[in-house]
């Protein structure tokens, strides 16, 4: 088995969903892991999973330096099948393959999937235009100053929007319009994206959103 593979089947395996895996520099190999019931990831699920990787790792000959196991952080990926149902309504950032009219970095609210999305999973994603992100000139505004925390935003109606391109229209680039109202929105498959990360809010009252 691939690498990955093995790490991605001793977590699913314990109960736990893989959400990310980095190899950094001296031989650290890093591994986010989530609870699908939504509860928060706590010390005794990473010292359990790490464990687990250990012994896993072993047997099957991998070489790493140290192995760290963590809970995600308020920017963490959006892969899972699950994700994209979960942080519907949230702002995500999406950086895309290859440049799109001129860049590969858009910023919008998450909106649920379409049906052309459903099925898909993180070994075989759904490579239909089903996932998108709608935004703004508001929103652009504030991306374009950001500041760290960012903010809390409503989901957009995509009733407001006009019908996107589809994925893969112009030469296989994902779809993107303006519309009514300044409310653009991005259309794309997870084939078009190098990943799609939550945008950090923070709540100073102590709350993580």
């Amino acid at each position: 088995m691939q690498k990955t593979e093995i790490i991605e089947t001793t977590v699913r395996g314990m109960g736990y969903a893989c959400v990310e895996i980095a190899w950094a520099s001296a031989g650290l190999l890093r591994i986010t892991i989530d609870r699908p019931d939504g509860e928060f990831v706590t010390v005794d699920d990473c010292e359990r999973v790490t464990r687990q990787l250990q012994y896993a790792l072993e047997v099957e000959g991998l070489d790493y330096r140290r192995l760290e196991v963590s809970s995600p952080g308020l920017d963490r990926l959006v892969r899972l099948p699950d994700d994209w149902q979960r942080f519907a309504g949230l702002e995500v950032e999406v950086t895309l393959r290859a440049p799109y009219r001129g860049r590969k970095k858009y910023r919008g609210v998450l909106q649920a999937p379409t049906a052309a999305a459903v099925g898909g999973s993180a070994e075989a994603p759904a490579q239909a235009d089903g996932y998108v992100i709608v935004w703004d000139d508001a929103l652009l505004a504030a991306a374009a100053a950001a500041k760290p925390g960012g903010k809390k935003l409503k989901a957009a109606k995509p009733a407001a929007a006009k019908k996107a391109k589809p994925a893969g229209a112009d030469g296989g680039a994902p779809g993107a319009n303006g519309a009514t109202g300044d409310v653009h929105e991005l259309r794309f498959s997870m084939a078009e994206a190098r990943e799609v990360r939550l945008v950090p809010v923070l709540d100073f009252r102590g709350r993580k959103l």
